[in-house]
């Protein structure tokens, strides 16, 4: 492939305003897990659990490629996997370490069991290579219902427990002898972290999820120590990145999830220089979460 090659694949905008009217609701999907993914990733940060989303991912992975395998919607194996691997994580972690341990034995099984049930499939090959790097082009309207009633419930979910869950995760013993249920919060957002998981594959694909659920909260904290412009930045770099990269990608004729996770990376890097900058000037970064 010459570079004419390669930017007639990336950039291609010849027919660029026939299609964006066509991809309406895609365009409205990625703008729901690109709020979902910043409000979920400002408590991943918080409580440290990037590794368990990517434990998490794994299995979400395993339950879509079981029902790809059997014909079952693909949506809900994701759902179910992901819901599983939450709150087995939320019973048997406990501790930090107890939690890494059990995420390193549970990120191979999920995996090998999605490499298998992939391997049995005798379907088209792109459905296969969907579940591993995103396909939320495919989104109609039906789906899109679907979508963003299991965001609202993750959404009412954040909302009804935001204030206790946020004393446990800055001071989880503090927020114990205060008579904060800590295990029970830990449990619940444990559960909305699954369902925010495998919404967030449907745009990124397992392997890449991340994106989605850390990078965005990791660079509102690099240029700002308030709480709610925290949660605000995670949002906004969140859904700057899906639609962005949605957009970008209906130009070209390559997966979504590379531009998804570049411009993800992009905001990071220039949250990171501005973090320095500030730092330099003495303004504190440190978030007061």
């Amino acid at each position: 492939m010459n570079w004419a090659d390669f930017t007639n694949a990336v950039f291609n905008f010849s027919n660029y305003a026939e299609l964006l009217p066509l991809f309406r609701d895609t365009l409205l999907a990625g703008a729901i897990l690109g709020l979902v993914g910043g409000l979920v990733g400002t408590f991943v940060m918080m409580r440290d659990l990037a590794f368990a989303v990517h434990g998490i991912a794994e299995l979400s992975f395993a339950g879509a490629a079981f029902a790809l395998l059997i014909g079952a919607d693909v949506i809900f194996g994701s759902l179910v996997g992901s819901i599983a691997a939450a709150l087995l994580l939320g019973v048997m972690g406990v501790r930090a370490r107890e939690k890494n341990s059990v995420i390193g034995v549970i990120m191979p099984f999920g995996l090998g069991l999605g490499i298998l049930f992939l391997s049995l499939y005798e379907g088209r090959s792109a459905n296969k290579f969907g579940l591993l790097t995103g396909q939320i082009v495919s989104v109609d309207s039906t789906q899109l219902s679907v979508l963003a009633g299991t965001a609202l419930i993750v959404i009412v979910g954040l909302a009804l427990i935001w204030r206790p869950l946020t004393f446990a995760s800055v001071d989880a013993d503090i927020a114990a002898a205060r008579g904060v249920p800590v295990r029970t919060l830990s449990l619940a957002f444990m559960f909305l972290l699954g369902i925010a998981v495998a919404l967030s594959i449907q745009v990124v694909g397992s392997l890449l999820v991340l994106a989605l659920l850390i990078t965005p909260a990791a660079a509102a904290l690099q240029v700002t120590a308030t709480p709610r412009v925290v949660v605000l930045l995670s949002v906004a770099f969140a859904m700057i990145s899906t639609v962005g990269g949605i957009m970008l990608a209906l130009g070209g004729s390559i997966p979504i999830s590379p531009y998804v996770t570049t411009l993800s990376f992009l905001i990071y890097v220039l949250c990171r220089v501005v973090g320095a900058w500030r730092r330099r000037r003495g303004w504190s970064t440190r978030p007061a979460l």
